[in-house]
């Protein structure tokens, strides 16, 4: 089967950024409802489209086709008070950003810890990088009318949210 709108498409992949060192590597197949379902960058499942089992595809995504600009303005400095007192760089939290009327999240990660200001940064990591997708196709089905109705994937036994 090819991969065409509506079906459900099974994939090993792996992301290289621009000086060549892997960024990550999948060896346990992901899947995807391809034709639109925002479940993988655009570019990739152009380039998927028509392609069957078998079949590799290398993409390279700018950083707007990707994890998109790096935004300066998404570090945020705050005062050590407002974190947990075990707090270090690595962690995550979730907020809304400064200055938002906005309702949605952001995923904060700490990258610096001093004893006054913990400072945390709001972009994607790979923000503002430039990557290269390489994938290769291990199944293809036609989705089932509850993946389409719901517009993800459902795992085997069962829908998994």
């Amino acid at each position: 089967m090819k991969i065409i709108k509506d079906s459900v498409v099974s994939l090993r992949y792996e992301l290289v950024d621009s000086t060549g060192e892997m960024v990550e590597k999948v060896e346990d197949p992901i899947s995807y409802l391809h034709g639109g379902y925002d479940g993988i960058f655009p570019l990739v499942e152009e380039a998927l489209h028509g392609k069957g089992v078998g079949d590799k595809v290398s993409v390279t995504l700018q950083p707007d086709d990707a994890f998109g600009q790096y935004e300066h303005e998404m570090v945020e400095v705050e005062a050590r008070s407002s974190f947990p007192k075990d707090v270090a760089v690595g962690m995550q939290f979730e907020g809304a950003p400064e200055e938002s009327d906005d309702e949605d999240f952001i995923l904060y990660t700490v990258v610096e810890v001093n004893e006054d200001e913990v400072t945390v940064d709001g972009n994607h990591p790979l923000a503002g990088k430039t990557l290269t997708f390489n994938c290769e196709v291990t199944g293809v089905r036609v989705a089932t009318e509850e993946e389409l109705e719901h517009g993800h994937v459902h795992e085997e036994g069962g829908h998994l949210h």
